[in-house]
This record gives C-alpha cells, sequence and structure tokens, in this order.
C-alpha cells in the first residue's frame, strides 16, 4: 500500500458539486473561503473543502487576496487545496461579492450546476469545469499540510487530465443513472492526477511530506508506518526496516515530514481512529486494537491529547452535528407540503 493512497483513502476525500460556465467579457465570480459553504456543500462530517476550476476553452485571470492574478488557458487547471477565496474573472483585478445561495447540494434536478455569466450569445466566450472535493483536515491530514496554496497544472488535449475532464462534460450533458456518481468520482480522480503532477515538479531541495515520499529512505519509512500502523514500532526496528542509522533517520524523517517518526505514527494512527469512529458503529475499544493500542484507557488518552476530547465525546459530536445539519426543518418540511422549494441562506 502507497501512503498517498492511504492518505487520501483515510482523509475521505469526497467530489462534490460541479458546476459547468458560459463566460463572456465582461465577467467576474468570487469563491467565498471554504469554511463559509463547507457545511452548505457537505452537510455534516467534512470540515474542509477543496475548489478547482478547468478552463476547457478561451482563457481568464485567477488570483487570491493579497496574491498576483495568474492567466489561464485552455487546458489550464487551478487548485486552491486551503480553501482560499479567490477570483476567477475576464481580466486581472477584477471582484465581486460572492453568491452563497450557489452552493449547496442538489435537492432537486441533477448535476452540473449549469451557468452563463457576462455578454450573451458572445463568439469569444470562455468554458469553464468547477468543482469542489471534501475532505478532512482533521485530526491530522499530512498531505493538505504539504500542498500551496494555489496548484496550477496544464493538461494539452490528449492527456488523462483533458481526458477526464471531457468524460465528465459529456457525462453531464446525457442523463443517465448514476451520472452524479460518475461525476464525483471523476473530480476526485483529477485531484489525485493534480496532486501526483504537482510531487513531481517539486525541486531537489524541498522537504515536506510530498517530498519525502520521493527519498529512498524517509519515502519506505512513512510506506512501511502506512503498510503497518498497529506493528510495535520503534526507531531502532524502523531504522532497521529502511536500511538506514536511527540516528540519520530520525533527524531526515523530521527535517522532511516535521515531526519524528514515532509522533508521525501516532498522528496518523488517531487520524485512522477519526475515520473508524465515523464510518462503523464499533465500540471505541474495537477502534484501539485496529488501529494498534493494547487498551482502550490508552487510546483514548492519545486521542483527548490529540483532538482535546475523549473518543466517545468526539464521535458523538460529530455524529450529532451531521444529524442535526441533514433532518429538514419544519420550515422546509411546510414548504415541501406547499409544493415550494425554500431558498438557500
Amino acid at each position: 500500500m502507497d501512503a498517498l493512497s492511504d492518505v487520501l483513502r483515510n482523509v475521505r476525500l469526497s467530489g462534490a458539486v460541479f458546476f459547468d460556465i458560459q463566460a463572456a467579457e465582461p465577467w467576474v465570480a468570487t469563491t467565498p473561503h471554504s469554511k463559509a459553504i463547507v457545511e452548505k456543500i457537505f452537510p455534516g462530517g467534512t470540515d474542509h473543502l477543496i475548489p478547482y476550476h478547468v478552463i476547457t476553452r478561451g482563457s481568464c485571470w485567477a488570483g487570491i487576496p493579497g496574491g498576483e492574478a495568474m492567466r489561464l488557458a485552455e487546458g489550464d487547471i487551478i487548485v486552491f487545496p486551503h480553501g482560499d477565496s479567490h477570483s476567477m474573472s475576464s481580466a486581472p483585478g477584477m471582484q465581486t461579492s460572492p453568491n452563497l445561495s450557489l452552493y449547496r447540494r442538489p435537492t432537486e434536478g441533477r448535476l452540473p450546476f449549469s451557468m452563463a455569466m457576462g455578454a450573451d450569445n458572445s463568439p469569444e466566450s470562455t468554458h469553464l469545469v468547477c468543482g469542489y472535493l471534501g475532505l478532512d483536515a482533521r485530526p491530522y491530514n499530512p498531505l493538505l499540510a504539504a500542498l500551496p496554496r494555489v496548484i496550477r497544472v496544464n493538461d494539452r488535449i490528449g492527456g488523462s487530465l483533458h481526458a477526464y475532464v471531457q468524460l465528465a462534460i459529456a457525462e453531464s450533458k446525457n442523463a443517465r443513472p448514476g451520472d452524479e456518481a460518475v461525476l464525483t468520482r471523476l473530480s476526485e480522480l483529477m485531484f489525485v492526477e493534480v496532486v501526483r503532477r504537482y510531487s513531481d515538479t517539486l525541486p531537489a531541495e524541498r522537504t515536506d511530506w510530498l517530498a519525502g515520499l520521493r527519498d529512498p529512505a524517509i519515502g519506505r519509512a512513512i510506506t512501511e508506518l502506512h503498510r503497518n500502523p498497529t506493528r510495535e514500532w520503534s526507531l531502532q526496528s524502523l531504522a532497521r526496516e529502511v536500511g538506514v542509522s536511527r540516528s540519520v533517520l530520525a533527524e531526515r524523517f523530521t527535517q522532511f515530514v516535521g515531526r519524528p517518526p514515532m509522533q508521525y505514527l501516532t498522528n496518523w494512527r488517531i487520524q485512522l481512529a477519526a475515520s473508524e469512529l465515523l464510518s462503523g458503529t464499533e465500540s471505541v475499544a474495537v477502534v484501539a486494537n485496529r488501529v494498534g493500542y493494547d487498551s482502550e484507557a490508552a487510546f483514548s488518552r492519545a486521542f483527548k491529547k490529540f483532538t482535546g476530547e475523549p473518543p466517545s465525546d468526539w464521535r458523538k459530536r460529530r455524529n450529532g452535528k451531521a444529524l442535526s445539519e441533514q433532518r429538514p426543518s419544519a420550515v422546509s418540511n411546510r414548504a415541501k407540503r406547499q409544493g415550494s422549494r425554500p431558498s438557500v441562506r
């Protein structure tokens, strides 16, 4: 099992809302910070949102507050891993207030949401495919910490990313059973490919979790910890497995990952436990054993030290929040009975 796949699975990566946009000059659209919309798009459970935009025709500009605007052309994909507020526009420096009502899970109809912006029937229109991915930033997400605020990659006609986008567009234009599931999975595949391409461009002197995966010793150490997280690892046994001295492993691992190997293992076990607690119904004792703890008490102490809450309380709070956000309000129920749809606020 490779570490990147393990992280993506256990931080519960999931595709969400999908927009198909035709935009003609002049136009501008501002996406709010992910904290303002994550619960609208992912009601309950997910705590982080990653927006992305694909330029399939024409060109535009993109930028975050305080950053330099970037010109995007056909084939460009731009991703905002930390959910920063950003603007997409026909010219650099354009700003507008975000329309929060756009960000919601589809309750009627189907994906994608189709939109037209700017002048009507312009032959110079730009076409964008936009989407949003959800994942867990907490308790521990080493991948997210290694990603920059903005990632831009290019995939000209014929590349794998281009194929994903074209398939998504084709799927969105033909109503077929399972089309929403296909679109969300394509979003996930595109994100994974973007991360891999970004990783391939990292300079040799870069030191972070992604760069560590490329280092022969550190990459193997990370992989071994992810492959066997329940093993009774020590610095000595991990160094022996990797084939370097304990001092070299400790120094280089901390240099790349930002923490010693055994602390990294503890953090990752807590993330595995959090994923188990949210997705299953097993007792805390069973979850503790699954992630490598011999006693429920030891696990509970470690979990509380990391999250601030005992595992049982943490699960109740997270699951209770999800249920409350998914439960229709009395106003919504009345509106449905009257045949109207309540506005999104």
